[in-house]
């Protein structure tokens, strides 16, 4: 395996992001005061020395909707001067009547390969992210969403498990772009029921060509890094999706609220373990690669 790609992380300015500025709010990954500060491309590029990362995908970090701009400016800035990260994944509002103006204000900056708006909604408000739980089947977002195959450009997928029928429903409206399913599909109801739930609705999500899914964020509902829990997920996801249509992304800095990058990246090492050198080839670097035109 030559090089490591990682997915999916973040890099911040304090000032930036409302959600870390003032009082502590409730979020699916717990309390999180050791992030409240800037997270900067050079503090990322040490927290990954030494693990085989050479190549990342920043992914959006929800500014306020009217400065998406200003945030793919400034990643485009630091990759410029910095060489890190190696794609951008921007954020867009797919609700409005047409998002196209929108992404023609975007594909100015060349490292753009693809758009995030979370679409996640659970009955806990504690998890809830969305206004409601069945955008994905909002004509106006499904309408909007298929633009993105005019800019080459794909959409990160963010659902918990009851909303996985409805996303594949939008997969299938689209099917000229690629969906990358955020931190494989969520899964945070670890009951024997909550586990078949979800792969069942993996398993939908995976009859649509044009959906791989993100092996990210796995320690978001239980708040540590679980080799064991990342075996299982994995393992299901690869036999769900194959390896071909999977990839690693670290989630830093929100996992680093409980893990060094080290000790995560060894994690996922060790799942993939019993894979063969391609399929971990696939996991690592070349679906990431592929999907994001790195």
């Amino acid at each position: 395996m030559t090089g490591i790609v990682d997915g999916h992380h973040h890099i911040w300015r304090q000032a930036d992001l409302p959600w870390l500025i003032g009082p502590m709010q409730p979020r699916i990954f717990g309390p999180y005061e050791p992030i409240r500060r800037d997270y900067p491309i050079q503090e990322y590029l040490g927290d990954l020395k030494g693990t085989g990362v050479n190549r990342s995908v920043y992914v959006q970090t929800n500014w306020a909707n009217d400065r998406f701009e200003d945030e793919a400016a400034w990643v485009q800035q630091t990759a410029d001067e910095q060489g890190w990260p190696h794609a951008i994944v921007a954020y867009a509002n797919f609700a409005v009547d047409d998002v196209r103006p929108q992404l023609d204000r975007l594909k100015r900056y060349p490292l753009v390969r693809g758009m995030r708006m979370q679409l996640h909604w659970h009955e806990s408000p504690l998890y809830r992210f969305a206004t409601r739980p069945d955008l994905c089947l909002d004509p106006l977002i499904r309408r909007n969403v298929g633009y993105l195959a005019d800019y080459g450009w794909s959409f990160d997928l963010q659902v918990f498990t009851p909303q996985m029928p409805d996303a594949a429903h939008l997969a299938e409206a689209c099917p000229k772009v690629t969906f990358i399913l955020q931190h494989a599909g969520m899964l945070e109801d670890l009951s024997p029921a909550g586990r078949a739930a979800w792969r069942a609705g993996m398993a939908r999500l995976a009859a649509c060509p044009n959906v791989v899914s993100k092996l990210s964020g796995l320690g978001t509902f239980i708040h540590r890094n679980d080799p064991a829990h990342i075996a299982a997920v994995l393992t299901d996801t690869v036999a769900i999706f194959g390896a071909e249509r999977c990839l690693f992304g670290s989630n830093f800095p929100i996992e680093k609220l409980w893990t060094s990058y080290r000790e995560l990246v060894d994690a996922f090492r060790a799942a993939a373990a019993p894979l063969s050198t391609g399929q971990q080839d696939a996991i690592f670097r070349t679906t990431a690669a592929r999907v994001y035109r790195l």
